[in-house]
């Protein structure tokens, strides 16, 4: 028996073929044995010593099986998707899939746009009235680490028709169908833009709304895509209508910043207490001095020290990089996806058992794509060795500054992001809605998609009626 490869990558078994015309030539190299010795033939010694024929038919026989195992072994799967044939992303696209090249990277993106667009606004009273209290702005979902355009297709109609508008959403690079770009073959004395970097998403996110022709637009992420939604908000503020975070994966600061305001005014106090007692006290004059000139040393030697730092820091980042890129890194990544992928998405769930199929073959799609390795381990040397962090204020101690409406969902029994840190952000962002959805894990789009639905459409609801706010202006 036989295993041979077929085009959709399965093996197709292939019964031995048997040749009566050869077993009636070969006759003549032995005699017909007695039924004694015919019986003691399926005997291996005897099969293979006594037995002519048998031995070269049972040497070639297991010739093929060996073949076979090892051709087996060589087979590599990871999480159950082979790895011999793997494929341009574009293959792999649906019939409503969409590509558009930005920077360089085919984007693979989806778009709906909402059925009532498509009749008149003036068919009925009633279906005026319901666009009156909708916001008819665009929205953008940016999907979190290991999924992709398939973890939205549940809501993306619903959020159309809650929006009255268009809902896209797109495979940010190392996921979904979008291309992997080899940093490694770019050349030139201009250092290019890193496709995997925050910045490039923030990017790509701010080029499909000038895709939609939107002026502004409402942004949606999940998990790790809520950094790239509050990101690109302050890149581009103005821009932004409303910002909905689903489980986000941004960490809360400990402080709020009414704490730190009452820290600060407590220092600016003291410091006129001091100012004070310095006119009424010479001593206390040139302890003073001697206090300013000693911490203007400490100043200048903490200085040095830095620069020391930043030398070893950047010498520890080239190392970490050569580490994190290395062939090493790859394979223990393979490995990884291997043993924890399906896993980690079942867990990402409130009752694993209710993962389907489906649903795992859609997130180990893109495993079928040539360098879907190599993306991944350079998405996750950018997010490490993300450079804006050093040139750019932390976003945990931004997060006050944004004045846009914020709404964040989180559920109850998320084991990835815990719900506390999403109660803590919306007591950090100024006039934050929060939902906890019960029951519900890491991907409350996906398992508690009614209570979601219904969760975001109150929100824009609540906010499309006050329409002397600015930032919910309609974009044409």
């Amino acid at each position: 028996m036989r295993f041979e490869t077929m085009n959709c990558g399965k093996l197709r078994v292939t019964p031995p073929t048997h040749n009566p015309t050869t077993f009636h030539n070969s006759t003549h190299l032995y005699k017909r044995p007695s039924p004694l010795k015919f019986f003691a033939s399926w005997l291996p010694n005897f099969a293979t010593h006594n037995n002519p024929f048998v031995a070269s038919a049972s040497s070639v026989t297991g010739s093929e099986q060996l073949l076979d195992m090892g051709s087996k072994k060589k087979r590599k799967e990871i999480a159950g998707i082979d790895q011999e044939d793997l494929v341009d992303p574009k293959l792999l696209a649906d019939p409503d899939s969409y590509f558009c090249e930005f920077k360089g990277v085919h984007i693979h993106h989806k778009i709906h746009d909402a059925e009532s667009q498509t009749q008149s606004i003036f068919q009925n009273q009633t279906h005026v009235s319901n666009q009156i209290n909708k916001l008819c702005l665009p929205m953008i979902l940016l999907h979190g680490f290991g999924a992709s355009v398939f973890s939205w297709k549940k809501v993306m109609k619903p959020l159309a028709e809650a929006t009255c508008s268009k809902v896209l959403a797109f495979d940010r690079p190392a996921f979904g169908l979008t291309s992997r770009v080899n940093l490694s073959s770019e050349t030139g004395d201009t250092k290019p833009l890193n496709a995997y970097s925050m910045a490039f998403s923030v990017l790509a996110t701010l080029h499909f709304f000038d895709l939609l022709k939107a002026e502004k637009a409402i942004l949606v992420g999940h998990s790790a895509g809520a950094l790239v939604a509050v990101n690109t908000y302050f890149e581009a503020p103005e821009r932004v209508a409303a910002i909905i975070l689903i489980a986000p994966a941004i960490f809360a600061p400990l402080t709020t910043p009414k704490i730190v305001k009452e820290n600060q005014s407590k220092q600016d106090n003291q410091m006129k207490e001091d100012n004070s007692s310095i006119r009424k006290n010479p001593i206390v004059g040139l302890y003073k001095l001697l206090s300013k000139i000693t911490k203007n040393i400490a100043m200048a030697i903490t200085g040095m020290m830095k620069q020391m730092t930043d030398m070893l820091n950047s010498l520890y980042r080239k190392l970490l990089s050569t580490i994190l890129r290395s062939s090493l890194a790859i394979m223990l990544l393979r490995m990884a996806i291997d043993k924890f992928g399906t896993a980690a998405v079942r867990n990402s769930w409130y009752d694993p058992n209710q993962v389907s199929e489906h649903v795992l073959s859609g997130y180990t799609k893109p495993l079928r794509i040539k360098d879907w390795d190599k993306a991944l381990v350079e998405y996750t040397a950018a997010m490490i060795l993300d450079e804006e962090s050093n040139t750019k204020p932390s976003l945990s101690k931004r997060l006050n500054e944004i004045s846009c409406p914020v709404l964040i969902v989180t559920g109850d029994s998320d084991r990835l992001v815990p719900s506390w840190n999403a109660e803590r952000l919306s007591k950090v962002i100024p006039g934050a809605s929060l939902e906890v959805i019960k029951q519900c894990g890491h991907l409350p789009h996906e398992e508690k998609v009614e209570e979601f639905i219904a969760i975001v459409e109150n929100f824009l609801r609540m906010f499309a009626g006050n329409s002397n706010k600015q930032y919910l202006q309609p974009a044409m």
